[in-house]
């Protein structure tokens, strides 16, 4: 696993406004390994690059050559290794690496950041991009004890070497500030981005179902979601017995993987909802933006730590409207387009009555070409990239 590198150059950088040398450690390659984290690191590399920075991706399973011609990959292990193989061949490939004296390093990962803390600079400054209490979420999916207690001194190790951190929402601000002693000067709140290219609005909607084989005369509902119990699935479900009764045409098409599977399909069937309800499975990433068009309303139903929710982007990018829970970072995106697309409470009752409302007057919702210009004025990535370049090399 020899680290690739590619036009490598040495820059003196003068404030943020010259091309810049970015260290940047994260988890796998997307759309390889898929998941918001490295979608974000993915994007966000790709957009600084594309501005002529130097930018050194390292994380696990990387592809051998790089797509870009100012973006160097460094394999640090590989996720089919035990932890301690990786752990020690993360500090040999990081070693070994050819990329020169960095102007800024962005971590994004706690656990393949800890073997390689003690070979970054002293006098260059570290920003640690926070996607998400690791050891909590773990907890809330039934991590064991020593998992849990070992993800926070992993994190906890990780932050004590940090400069500043960048969060995506002011909710996540709040955890990192009270769960792990981040002061807030620390702080810098930047929201996600969104590849307003991947995700735009060339399809009308009968278009979008017709490439998928999905119901053209039937209000459609979509839910992209790791199947986990946190993304709040069930109560989804659980709403869904009661749409039915006041909007009999309902469909919800649910895409994704995850240990939630066998229950989510169990639960289906016991409240009677197998014509109302398909789970997808896996949606490959070239077939999301078609999804998202094919649908009326995207419908995010977390229950708890949804740091920001980078679907909600996604879909306005694509000109479909999103409803959201209360939770987390979530109203922070959506609140500003239309208050009436957050829900009042994150239970059952309240996505259905608010569901129900949105089918039965569709008309109130945001139209899609406001939806669309909502996201790529606020959220386009080369907007949020100038402001999380600023941080990394302020």
């Amino acid at each position: 696993m020899r680290p690739t590198s590619i036009n490598v150059r040495n820059f003196t950088n003068d404030a943020t406004t010259s091309p810049a040398s970015i260290l940047c450690v994260g988890m796998g390659w997307f759309p390889t390994a898929p998941g918001g984290l490295s979608r974000y690191v993915y994007d966000l590399t790709t957009q600084l690059v594309s501005q002529e920075d130097w930018v050194e991706l390292c994380g696990t399973d990387l592809p051998a050559i790089s797509p870009q011609s100012f973006l160097s990959l460094t394999t640090l292990a590989s996720e089919k290794d035990s932890l301690i193989q990786r752990f020690w061949q993360a500090q040999q490939q990081f070693q070994q690496r050819q990329m020169l004296r960095p102007d800024a390093i962005n971590l994004h990962f706690a656990l393949y950041s800890l073997p390689l803390l003690n070979q970054l600079p002293d006098d260059i400054p570290i920003t640690f991009t926070f996607h998400g209490p690791w050891a909590i979420e773990s907890q809330q999916e039934g991590a064991s004890k020593f998992s849990v207690w070992f993800k926070q001194w992993v994190e906890q190790k990780v932050y004590r070497r940090c400069d500043r951190f960048i969060v995506l929402s002011k909710a996540f601000g709040q955890i990192l500030n009270q769960v792990y002693g981040v002061s807030w000067e620390r702080i810098h709140v930047i929201p996600g981005g969104v590849d307003t290219q991947r995700f735009q609005p060339n399809l009308s909607r009968q278009a979008a179902r017709q490439q998928l084989g999905w119901p053209s005369d039937r209000p459609i509902l979509f839910s992209p979601r790791r199947l986990v119990k946190r993304v709040g699935l069930e109560e989804l479900l659980k709403a869904m017995v009661q749409v039915k009764q006041h909007v009999p045409e309902v469909w919800l098409a649910i895409a994704g993987k995850g240990p939630q599977r066998t229950t989510l399909e169990q639960q289906i069937q016991a409240m009677g909802l197998q014509n109302h309800v398909q789970l997808l499975g896996y949606v490959a990433d070239e077939q999301l933006p078609i999804a998202y068009q094919a649908a009326d309303l995207t419908v995010v139903p977390s229950q708890s730590l949804e740091g920001f929710g980078l679907v909600l982007l996604e879909s306005l990018a694509c000109g479909t409207p999103t409803l959201c829970t209360p939770i987390g970072g979530m109203p922070e995106v959506v609140a500003p387009l239309s208050p009436h697309l957050v829900t009042t409470k994150a239970d059952s009752t309240a996505i259905a009555d608010r569901l129900i409302e949105i089918l039965n007057q569709p008309s109130a919702l945001p139209a899609r070409e406001t939806c669309r210009e909502y996201a790529y004025n606020q959220f386009g990535w080369t907007k949020i990239a100038a402001q999380v370049r600023t941080v990394l090399l302020s």
